[in-house]
């Protein structure tokens, strides 16, 4: 078994619940040796469950250090002299008490790559951030559920777990320059940037968004949630091979909706027409239906549905049996070593 693309590479992690253990465990997955920085109470997630915990913190170690005393600034000191990259997911303030920025441990290390991960900027103060809170602040929440209703959450934390992934590209990035220096992520600026073709359509053609019915897109007819004999189905036709290959299976027979721009014209004949042809069968129906013919197309389903159909994509990290990493590098296979007991590496 080949070392993981990033063995050699040494990271230290403080902070609390998921944006930050979600980024270190991803660098932990492809091989970095993580180690978390927990104060006496351990990581908060530690008491949510132990499976909560589990699914952000596997194969790291963990130090217990109070870094509001001599003793544990004096640890932290040691620590960073010869790791690669720190990151800290806490309140701006908290950080900068702490001293864990760049500007407070390049004199012990200046090549240390430190990574705030935080609500609205370093800059930008200590008000409240958590994930719920930064989606109905960026726009999100007003853009999800049905148009009549009122507005919605997806249902995971799509913020912290998006801001995570971001820090660990941001803390991969400066590695690979070969500097040191700080970097700073925050939730509301990732899905802000997630928000990349909505925010283009208002800020250069005035296009306010809006919340669809399905779900439907703001581009593409039809790509939405139709509702079938049995179940909803999600159908993504994005050009016209798609929509020939759907409405000849569907019998749909109408040359105003050949082309995309014709499609768009008639969104709502579109929409009507779909649905109604969907009725005749079931959603899973449907999807074994168009599988062959490359039609994007999939019933909708529950969460252990969806693991039932992919056992891959499973693994086992200690004791738990948890969702393993979506970056599959070739030659590589993690190991995926337990979650830390608090203090089980020192402290």
């Amino acid at each position: 078994m080949n070392a993981g693309p990033l063995a050699g590479i040494r990271i230290l992690e403080v902070g609390h619940i998921l944006a930050g253990p979600y980024a270190t465990m991803l660098l932990a997955d492809l091989g970095a040796e993580v180690t978390k920085l927990e104060p006496p109470g351990g990581d908060l997630s530690r008491q949510v469950s132990d499976a909560y915990f589990a699914s952000l913190n596997r194969g790291k170690r963990s130090i217990r250090v109070d870094l509001t005393t001599d003793a544990g600034q004096e640890r932290l000191h040691q620590l960073v002299l010869d790791a690669h990259a720190l990151l800290v997911n806490l309140k701006p303030s908290a950080i900068r008490r702490c001293g864990l920025t760049y500007d407070d441990l390049k004199a012990y290390n200046d090549r240390l790559v430190c990574v705030a991960l935080t609500g609205y900027g370093m800059e930008a103060g200590d008000d409240p951030a958590f994930d719920y809170v930064v989606q109905a602040a960026t726009g999100i929440a007003a853009l999800t559920g049905d148009p009549e209703g009122p507005p919605m959450l997806p249902g995971y934390s799509s913020a912290d777990n998006s801001a995570g992934m971001t820090a660990a590209l941001g803390l991969l990035a400066q590695i690979v320059s070969g500097r040191g220096g700080q970097v700073d992520v925050s939730l509301r600026d990732v899905l802000l940037s997630q928000l990349n073709y909505r925010a283009a359509a208002y800020l250069n053609e005035g296009t306010v968004p809006r919340r669809t019915p399905g779900g439907a897109h703001a581009y593409y007819v039809p790509a939405q949630l139709f509702p079938t004999a049995e179940g909803h189905l999600a159908l993504f036709v994005t050009h016209d091979g798609f929509w020939r290959a759907f409405a000849t299976e569907a019998g749909i027979d109408e040359p105003a909706f050949a082309t995309m721009a014709g499609r768009a014209a008639h969104r709502d004949d579109v929409i009507a027409a779909v649905t109604k042809a969907l009725a005749g069968d079931t959603a899973q129906g449907w999807e074994a239906r168009l599988r062959p013919l490359h039609v994007p197309a999939a019933a909708v389903r529950t969460l252990p549905e969806a693991l039932e159909r992919t056992p891959g994509a499973v693994v086992r990290a200690g004791d738990y049996r948890l969702v393993g990493s979506p970056v599959h590098v070739a030659g590589y296979e993690p190991s995926y070593g337990a979650p830390p007991r608090l203090g089980e590496h020192g402290g």
